[in-house]
């Protein structure tokens, strides 16, 4: 989601007054003119201030309104505009588009055991150790042990970035080789340099690739071994996120010089509101990340459990949505009758006290308070701080309960909620969120059945649960922009993730509380997106040759199907679950070709000129390019369709084409799960493969009556199967309720 943050402004003294109000007010559009030219004689600044000059038509005003020129792996730049100009700038012929820069949001170790990828395990360590993961994140901190050097040579010869150094940062290293910063606004921001303020872009980055720490914790809970999915691996920090967020600008910058620098994956967990792919940074960078052999993987968003909430959905990106591991973090409740509750929450507190006294947000209601909020929720301004102080106090409802406790001098909270959460948060006090319809109505019993009721919160401590399972905040498909691919692609843990934290920032990130710790545990797509970056690095080291797309096929047909299902089933976790070791060798491969995708592109209605200009070919006519075929017109390695309108019979065809990297000569024979209701046929059901690298094609038919009015999911799957590999590809169709 996109949020409303403010910008930075400059008043045109120069309109004329008959221009509207709105053109007085100067801001940020980003210029994106595509692929860089081939000529060696062209200088993008001063093609990009000619522009502009024309565009305002006061020179030194054009020098002092623009911001930055883009211009080591594609074209464009950044200005202060006024709409009309933006306006002439689009039309000149070498600009693909012209938008305005809005603000991104972020979307915040036993978890590689729980895919199937442990410590000891085969690997190519020498070829590991050359691959580098950018990450466009918060920055990045040493001090976390996560980024030791030892046992590391110098950076590998393909790497051309550098280290900025700044406050609180003096350096890099040879696991940390490189880290930039991007502030285009000049902000103001205290800390100016790659160091990480926040905390998510060190969680990230130790997710990805952080070394091997042994007896990793936070503050004794969830103790293990830390470590990233690619431990022998590089890391380049590219810092876009400040106080206000992640701008487009600062994101493309970003991707501008990662891509230059050398990386090999880009992993990116922040997003807001999808948007046509030529307006979109994110999108556009991927696109020349992926025409230079670079995969980039992206968070799916966490605005879930809703429908149609996915973000970060070209089909280049891989999308990742967030489940479970079968590590819980729980959080016990004992009252003084000898009742137990237990709940969620990451509560580092050691209790002081055997028991504290406990009461209920009813009964701790000032006696006067003019209608104000409510007490049974704890609500700011409700609660009298008399009745509170010392001690603990039950509220129902959702909320930050304990920051409102807290203030009023209480020992704790504990929360009853309706619908209670699959992940745990860490209050700023001893505190645990339980179900309200069972523990929550003993504990409110028991509180009313006493005067002198006591409690006491226990230190959280792990559990195994149910796994996996979608997490309720990831945000659910179907996407916006382009229809019928499925999005998100797969899914990777996301749910209460142990890794590296920078000391710089609180453990909850409220200034008052003094907790910092070297390892933090959160939960969030962005927590999901570095494990599935990292699982493709992982997969890059054993097959260097693969293309972005086929590693991302590598991926998503060997992944694990939920085993726990919602309503919204794949349209929630896509392809299922990563297993990064089975993607090394997944038998078939849906690749895409550059060509592929301008064919789509064509399919989608991009015009034919903007093609052209985006992959740097002149006279690109797209009524000369066989159209892509199907419903979808790409191949790609799931199939979705949206029946519109939803009164419509199921009608849709998928032409689909695989290349053999599994064993020379090969028989493949489809199977076909679908529920009642849709008839899938796959033209021809068996693939005979007389070699590896052959490409066989064939196509899925999908038919059926107008879906049930109750249905609104069709959950199907195609599997090849060749006695060895399991090609499994989901099949969803939707029936959108406008």
């Amino acid at each position: 989601m996109l949020q409303n943050l403010p910008l930075l402004f400059l008043f045109c003294l120069y309109c004329s007054p008959t221009q509207g109000s709105i053109q007085h007010e100067r801001k940020p559009y980003i210029v994106y003119m595509g692929e860089l030219p081939v000529d060696r004689a062209y200088a993008p600044e001063d093609h990009h201030n000619n522009l502009l000059a024309t565009a305002i038509g006061d020179w030194q005003l054009a020098r002092e309104s623009k911001i930055h020129s883009y211009g080591k792996s594609f074209n464009g730049f950044v200005a202060r505009l006024l709409p009309y100009e933006a306006e002439k700038l689009l039309e000149e012929d070498n600009v693909l588009s012209v938008f305005p820069n809005t603000q991104n949001k972020l979307h915040t170790t036993r978890s590689w055991d729980f895919l199937g990828l442990p410590l000891k395990l085969n690997r190519h360590s020498n070829v590991e150790s050359d691959i580098i993961v950018g990450v466009l994140d918060t920055g990045i901190s040493l001090d976390c042990p996560s980024f030791n050097d030892k046992g590391f040579g110098p950076p590998p010869p393909s790497w051309k970035g550098k280290c900025v150094t700044g406050a609180n940062f003096t350096g890099c290293n040879n696991k940390v080789i490189g880290a930039k910063y991007f502030n285009l606004q000049n902000a103001p921001e205290q800390n100016l340099s790659p160091a990480d303020d926040d905390g998510h872009g060190t969680h990230t980055s130790s997710t990805a690739a952080g070394v091997v720490v042994r007896g990793a914790s936070l503050d004794g809970i969830g103790v293990g071994t830390a470590r990233g999915g690619v431990s022998r691996a590089r890391i380049a920090m590219y810092k876009v996120c400040w106080s206000d967020g992640c701008s487009d600008m600062d994101l493309l910058a970003a991707f501008d010089e990662a891509i230059d620098d050398g990386v090999n994956v880009i992993t990116v967990s922040l997003g807001g509101t999808p948007r046509k792919f030529f307006s979109d940074p994110t999108a556009i960078g991927s696109f020349h990340a992926m025409k230079r052999g670079i995969l980039t993987s992206c968070s799916a968003g966490n605005n879930g459990p809703s429908t149609m909430t996915v973000e970060n959905v070209a089909p280049w990106i891989l999308t990742v949505a967030a489940s479970n591991t079968d590590r819980q973090f729980t959080t016990a409740v004992h009252l003084a009758d000898g009742k137990k509750a237990r709940g969620m929450s990451i509560n580092t507190f050691t209790p002081e006290k055997k028991m504290y006294p406990l009461i209920s947000g009813a009964l701790a209601s000032k006696v006067s308070r003019d209608g104000y909020g409510n007490a049974s929720a704890c609500d700011h301004g409700s609660l009298s701080q008399e009745k509170v102080m010392g001690k603990i106090v039950y509220c129902l409802g959702t909320g930050n309960m304990d920051y409102i406790i807290k203030e009023l001098k209480g020992a704790g909270t504990i929360v009853g909620v309706s619908d209670p959460n699959d992940y745990s948060t860490i209050p700023v006090i001893p505190g645990v969120y339980i179900d309200a319809n069972t523990d929550g109505k003993a504990i409110d019993l028991y509180i009313n059945s006493t005067k002198n009721a006591q409690a006491v919160i226990q230190k959280t401590t792990s559990t195994r649960g149910p796994a996996p399972y979608v997490a309720s905040f990831s945000s659910r498909g179907p996407q916006s922009i382009t229809v019928n691919i499925l999005k998100p692609d797969l899914s990777a843990p996301g749910v209460d993730i142990l890794a590296g934290y920078s000391k710089l920032a609180t453990l909850t990130g409220d200034p008052a509380d003094n907790r910092r710790n070297v390892f933090n545990i959160l939960s969030g797509t962005s927590m999901a997106c570095p494990h599935a970056a990292s699982a493709a690095a992982y997969v890059k080291s054993f097959h260097p040759d693969w293309s972005p797309a086929a590693i991302k096929s590598a991926l998503m047909t060997t992944a694990i199907p939920m085993r726990i299902k919602d309503a919204t089933a794949e349209l929630g976790s896509g392809s299922g679950q990563i297993n990064p070791v089975s993607a090394l060798d997944p038998g078939l491969l849906y690749n895409s070709s550059m060509d592929s995708y301008i064919a789509f592109l064509c399919k989608e209605g991009y015009n034919s000129s903007s093609i052209g200009i985006l992959i740097g070919t002149k006279g690109l006519n797209c009524s000369t390019i066989s159209p892509p075929q199907g419903t979808d017109g790409i191949n790609y390695p799931s199939m979705h369709t949206q029946i519109i309108p939803s009164n419509a019979s199921i009608s849709a065809i998928f032409y689909r084409s695989v290349t053999n990297v599994g064993s020379g000569n090969s028989t493949y024979k489809a199977k076909v799960r679908a529920p009642k209701g849709l008839s899938i046929e796959v033209i021809p059901d068996t693939l005979n493969f007389g070699g590896v690298n052959q490409e066989l094609s064939f196509k899925v038919v999908l038919k059926g009556p107008p879906m049930p009015k109750e249905t609104k999911i069709f959950s199907a799957s195609l599997e090849w199967n060749d006695s060895k590999h399991n090609v499994r590809s989901p099949i969803v169709v939707y029936k959108p309720t406008f």
